[in-house]
């Protein structure tokens, strides 16, 4: 995507922005102030997923006099996940670190991630353990999820949602980002061995604008949850589970059918007089076994193809802003 070369740094910090324009510019002045003290070679990576206010001319003019910071400008508004994604491919730090844009995460926080991964973890979690978001429409909806992805995943975290996290590069180095899933991070890498933790953050209302979240947004991580269960269970192996759908659907038709030949033969009781509503039952469930079966076959040929396909990228990139780049622009 980028053939910019440059010394890598040590620390590689990511953060979307969407409409961020009054929050931009103290972002930033936090971050650097952080992460000078911390006396790690850093960047930073500022995605703008596709804002409709001055969100970008203000991120232009940070790395117009700062070479540590990096621009990507979408085309539009990709989301979350792909913003993560076009951040991951852009950083060159052996350490990266995710946070939101909207200064909900603290960037004075940054020290007690590092000091997590100094202790040996490949990855550090974010727990907005006391968390201020309406108890109805946020905190209940949120709670049930994250109890679920943990139970899903096994992975024993409170708090999938948040994006504040931190990873050793090598941990997530060749990992594919879909839909929604930067959430399960965790969950996905922890099947490869990777240590986690978690460490409570501070979680404050947002001091400008409003979230762009919603409760619509709950019927997505369900959806994203049930996709976490086949990747972690089945993405390599579809059929098992199709075929587990296809032989409760097998075992029902038999089921059916033995009753209805046992009171045939033993009664004597016609089958078209009797039993053609629950004829017909077995018969649906006999069909839908063999759908499954095919379903699942289908799906072992595409996981071959998943497994063996394109770099093709999830988002869009219009420009890459940097400083040289920048001042060659206004020669």
């Amino acid at each position: 995507m980028d053939n910019y070369k440059s010394p890598s740094p040590e620390c590689s910090i990511i953060v979307p922005l969407y409409n961020e324009e009054k929050v931009t510019e103290e972002l930033y002045d936090r971050l650097t102030v952080v992460m000078n003290k911390t006396g790690l070679s850093y960047e930073l990576i500022f995605i703008d997923d596709g804002s409709k206010d001055k969100t970008l001319e203000k991120l232009e003019g940070i790395a117009l006099k700062d070479e540590k910071v990096t621009v990507v400008e979408f085309r539009r508004n990709f989301g979350q996940t792909p913003a993560l994604a076009a951040g991951f491919d852009m950083a060159k730090g052996d350490i990266i670190i995710t946070m939101d844009g909207d200064l909900q995460h603290a960037p004075e926080e940054i020290p007690e991630f590092l000091k997590k991964l100094e202790e040996g973890y490949d990855v550090v979690s974010g727990w907005r353990k006391n968390r201020v978001d309406n108890f109805v429409m946020r905190k209940i909806p949120s709670k049930i999820a994250n109890w679920l992805a943990s139970k899903i995943s096994g992975v024993n975290i409170h708090d999938f949602g948040t994006t504040f996290k931190a990873y050793r590069r090598n941990v997530i180095d060749g990992l594919n980002l879909y839909g929604e899933m930067h959430r399960f991070i965790p969950a996905i890498v922890a099947g490869c061995g990777a240590k986690i933790v978690e460490i409570p953050i501070t979680n404050i209302n947002r001091l400008n604008g409003k979230s762009n979240y919603g409760i619509s947004r709950t019927f997505s991580v369900l959806f994203d949850l049930i996709t976490l269960r086949f990747i972690l269970g089945y993405v390599s192996k579809p059929l098992h589970f199709f075929g587990k759908g296809a032989l409760y659907c097998f075992a029902c038709s038999m089921i059916t059918f033995s009753y209805i030949f046992y009171d045939k033969f033993v009664y004597n009781v016609p089958i078209y007089v009797a039993h053609i509503p629950l004829a017909g039952l077995g018969t649906i469930f006999l069909i839908v076994s063999f759908i499954l079966v095919s379903t699942g076959l289908i799906g072992e040929m595409v996981s071959r193809v998943y497994f063996e396909a394109t770099d093709r990228k999830i988002y869009s990139v219009r420009t890459i802003h940097r400083k040289e780049m920048l001042l060659q622009g206004k020669k």
